[in-house]
């Protein structure tokens, strides 16, 4: 039992590892992990399930497999009644699963005969769905702690009974126990419903499609080719982990798994380059963030933004393409600091694998492009996948055999034979497990927030502490992403936060244009007409004008009920979407600084295992490495970084480069040498000239400030060094 396979499912919590020899429940749960990959694919190409079964069947597969993987019974998890007990618990739930979807049509057909009377579930239905209910509970405790049980007994709580005792704006009118099960199981925002359409139709296909690139060589490619580009550079090391992750960003989509996958390479060399250890794991915890950023995976945030914005997958990904250069090149800053200012990451010759680097080119590009041009042809995500996947299998198969036709066998390249495609298809359902549970469990929790209106009630508190400030507000949505971040998935937190705080954000965003029309007077009575409903004084002067401060002092008394019927007569709808995009956008890379800030920062944890670096040390390291998190969203608020043109997001993005360099040179005190007396007020003027949008004069002379703060940093350096040779 000691020998090993190459891939499969082992008992408790992996995919890999499964010891060869007699058949056993290990082999059957492996076959069944492929037969479902493929079904995905199916699924999403020529099957036609209706929407409902399609979903419950993903959950029932992916239920069955954590349950007997992921045991509750320890070190007792590999006894023999252990297995059955996990296994019997797994095909119980995903039975339950099939027979909701199976269910629905006699429950609507006994309801509408007995109208009045509530709905009408059988005792099988009632038995389903409370298991159903229970499993979520139980299974995404198992995938990820505590946290999503605890708010999903809050949010049942919430709408059963727990609403009629709140006060003010977070009351909320108590449901019968059948409705609530109904709209748990049956609506678009429940279990089935929009969250797990999303796991369904694209994060799964996009994380077995990661799973082929990773085993066809082109995550070696990844590497070979950042070595090629920073491997003779000062700091080299360093960059090679910021472009490797920048480039494995587009396969994983995983600050975790990015941070695993390419550490063990990275964080040695850079060691071996100079760098301080806990430097080294903050480098690769903070590139192996931005990897969720990177398109045109981006984690599942893209997905579930598209599916709640209505934007467009393509749009979403295109727009974010230049903010994901700025949080690279703002971490590539910082190690370039650290390398000057403790003279470590002198050049080194990193050796590349000229094998690694061809044959992996080929699978990766080719695959990429295909996806990328399918998007922009406008198909599904899920569509382009899956061609992307074949277009994988086929580039392996065609750069091995002209491997063997050109060298004569002495290059050997990955060919995607049965083991390969095996291996694949089970490492994508390995990385999809943990979001498909969690999206489905989150639903029952989207739902209570839909239904009770208490999403409502948190946007109204949010607009009334930060008092209309865009700043303030971002501030708040921080804190927040932050602190459920500690215990949830950056795409959980991301969907909560999106859920509850989006709508205000936007709103924040549309009244800036409805204060400059109060400023201006509305002429036209039926549009001024609609602040009549505001009881404020100055709701007499609407047509007249006002200035700025009346304007912001009006717009803060009213109510959210009104103000949600004023912003669509008063705002262009398109210019709601973009605000509704931005919005977005800024909330997902917030929620993504939980992989980094302390006390719970998980990817810098695990850097730092790698590092052999404190935890805690290392977590404060890639904190201070990923500020472009927080500045990023900042140039989203208050510039056109989102809605501009090509040529407006360019001017935007180049000089605001200026600015980034010129903050982290005042957080870390240095740039090409000290920063001195007369370097501040360069780098503090340089830097707001260069963030300020659209301005080409401020722009220019701010990035000259910081150009001049930078030469005369390099000739304070210039001075240490002859100083230190001459004691």
């Amino acid at each position: 039992m000691t020998q090993k396979t190459d891939f499969a499912l082992s008992s408790r919590g992996t995919l890999l590892d499964l010891p060869k020899g007699r058949w056993g429940p290990r082999q059957i749960v492996l076959i069944f992990a492929l037969l479902f990959a493929i079904w995905h694919i199916l699924t999403n190409v020529y099957l036609a399930e209706p929407g409902l079964w399609q979903n419950a069947i993903h959950f029932a597969g992916f239920a069955f497999i954590v349950s007997v993987t992921r045991s509750p019974w320890g070190h007792r998890s590999d006894e023999t009644w252990a297995w059955v007990v996990d296994t019997l618990y797994g095909l119980a739930v995903a039975a339950a699963a099939l027979w909701v979807a199976y269910a629905e049509s006699g429950l609507y057909e006994r309801s509408l005969a007995v109208t009045g009377q509530g709905w009408q579930f059988t005792v099988v239905d009632w038995a389903a769905g409370v298991l159903l209910i229970f499993a979520c509970i139980d299974l995404s405790r198992r995938v990820a702690g505590w946290v999503i049980p605890i708010l999903i007994v809050l949010a049942l709580s919430y709408i059963l009974f727990l609403g009629s005792m709140m006060p003010g704006v977070f009351r909320a009118a108590s449901l019968p126990l059948d409705d609530v099960l109904f709209r748990t199981l049956y609506n678009d925002e429940g279990m089935f419903g929009i969250l797990a359409e999303i796991s369904v139709t694209n994060i799964t296909l996009f994380m077995i499609f990661g799973g082929f690139l990773v085993v066809s060589g082109a995550s070696n490619f990844v590497i070979e080719l950042s070595k090629v580009v920073a491997g003779r550079i000062k700091g080299g090391a360093a960059f090679v982990a910021v472009i490797s992750s920048a480039l494995t960003g587009t396969i994983s989509g995983s600050a975790i798994a990015n941070t695993a996958s390419t550490g063990v390479i990275t964080i040695p060399l850079m060691k071996a380059n100079g760098f301080r250890p806990q430097f080294a794991a903050g480098v690769e915890a903070a590139a192996s963030t931005g990897g969720q950023l990177m398109p045109p995976i981006m984690g599942a945030g893209a997905f579930v933004m598209a599916s709640y914005t209505s934007i467009p997958y393509g749009t979403i990904v295109a727009v974010s393409v230049v903010p994901a250069i700025l949080y690279f090149l703002s971490v590539a800053f910082i190690v370039r600091i650290e390398a000057v200012k403790y003279d470590a990451g002198g050049e080194m010759d990193l050796t590349v694998d000229k094998g690694k680097l061809m044959s992996g080119g080929l699978v990766f590009v080719i695959p990429l492009a295909v996806m990328i041009w399918l998007l922009l042809s406008g198909v599904t995500p899920a569509y382009a996948a899956c061609w992307a996947i074949a277009a994988v299998i086929l580039t392996s198969w065609a750069t091995s055999l002209l491997a063997r036709l050109i060298t004569n066998g002495s290059f050997k390249s990955i060919d995607m034979g049965v083991a390969k495609i095996s291996e694949a298809l089970a490492s994508g359902i390995r990385s999809a497990m943990m979001t498909a549970i969690l999206l489905t469990a989150i639903g029952i929790m989207n739902n209570a927030i839909v239904t009770s209106g208490v999403g409502n009630g948190f946007s109204l508190m949010i607009a009334q502490w930060s008092q209309g400030s865009m700043a303030l507000a971002i501030v708040l949505i921080a804190l927040a992403s932050l602190v459920l971040g500690m215990g949830l998935p950056v795409t959980a937190a991301y969907i909560i936060l999106a859920i509850l705080t989006a709508p205000a954000l936007a709103g924040i965003m549309a009244d800036g244009l409805i204060v400059e029309q109060l400023v201006n007077g509305i002429a036209d009575p039926a549009k001024a007409g609609l602040f009549f409903l505001v009881e404020h004084p100055l709701a007499a002067q609407v047509a007249d004008g006002m200035t700025r401060a009346e304007a912001w002092e009006l717009m803060a008394a009213v109510p959210f009920e009104i103000a949600v019927t004023i912003r669509p007569v008063l705002v262009d709808p398109t210019l709601q979407m973009t605000f509704l995009l931005t919005a977005h956008l800024i909330i997902f890379w917030l929620s993504q600084d939980s992989n980094v800030t302390p006390p719970v920062c998980l990817a810098a944890f695990a850097a730092a295992g790698i590092a052999g670096s404190r935890p805690m040390a290392t977590g404060f390291e890639s904190w201070k490495i990923a500020k472009g998190l927080y500045v990023v969203p900042l140039l989203f608020a208050y510039t056109p970084l989102i809605s501009g043109d090509i040529s407006q997001v360019l001017q935007i993005g180049f000089f605001s480069l200026f600015g980034i360099y010129a903050t982290y040179a005042m957080i870390q005190w240095y740039a090409e040498g000290p920063v001195g007396w007369l370097s501040v007020p360069l780098f503090v003027v340089g830097g707001i000239g260069a963030y300020w949008p659209l301005a080409w004069l401020p722009n220019i002379a701010g990035a000259i400030a910081v150009v001049a703060a930078i030469v005369l940093s390099t000739r304070a350096r210039g001075v240490e060094t002859v100083k230190a040779r001459a004691a």
